[in-house]
């Protein structure tokens, strides 16, 4: 299914970007109470450089698997 960065995402006031929910990229799961800022990658993905796009997920079981970016 297709979503937009912020059903996965709140940007915090500091600039630190936090999953609202686990997201599972390149083999790598992370999740709420994790912020990060440009920089930090997770599968080799700086999520920072997609702010506002769309991504391509899989649910499986409350977990976002992310499939590919737009």
């Amino acid at each position: 299914m297709k979503i937009n960065f912020f059903q996965i995402f709140k940007i915090h006031p500091d600039g630190s970007i936090e999953p609202i929910r686990r997201v599972r990229v390149g083999g790598i799961e992370f999740g709420p109470g994790i912020h990060f800022t440009k920089g930090v990658k997770f599968g080799g993905i700086d999520f920072a450089d997609y702010i506002g796009r769309d991504f391509e997920v899989d649910d499986i079981d409350g977990v976002f698997n992310l499939k590919g970016i737009y």
